[in-house]
């Protein structure tokens, strides 16, 4: 399978899932990916590893949270009243 095909798959699933096409890409599935295995593994360093980057910070690009993720993770947390 070739980038083209899976660019041309995902452009057709989102029209069938009423989804902007403008906002789906092949490389977000990368980042999913990333996202989903540094939340059960919490390992960083293989993660850059499996991604093929050389530097741990190019890998964080892909698991930054968001502000909204950091205030829920805090409230969660109950520390601050």
């Amino acid at each position: 399978m070739s980038r083209t095909n899976i660019w041309r798959d995902m452009k057709n699933l989102c029209k069938d899932a009423n989804v902007n096409p403008d906002k789906v890409f092949p490389h977000n599935l990368r980042h999913l990916f990333a996202r989903v295995f540094y939340g059960i593994e919490k390992d960083i360093a293989k993660l850059a590893d499996i991604l093929g980057h050389s530097s741990i910070n190019t890998t964080r690009i892909y698991i930054i949270s968001t502000g909204t993720e950091h205030r829920q993770r805090m409230e969660n947390m109950r520390l601050v009243i």
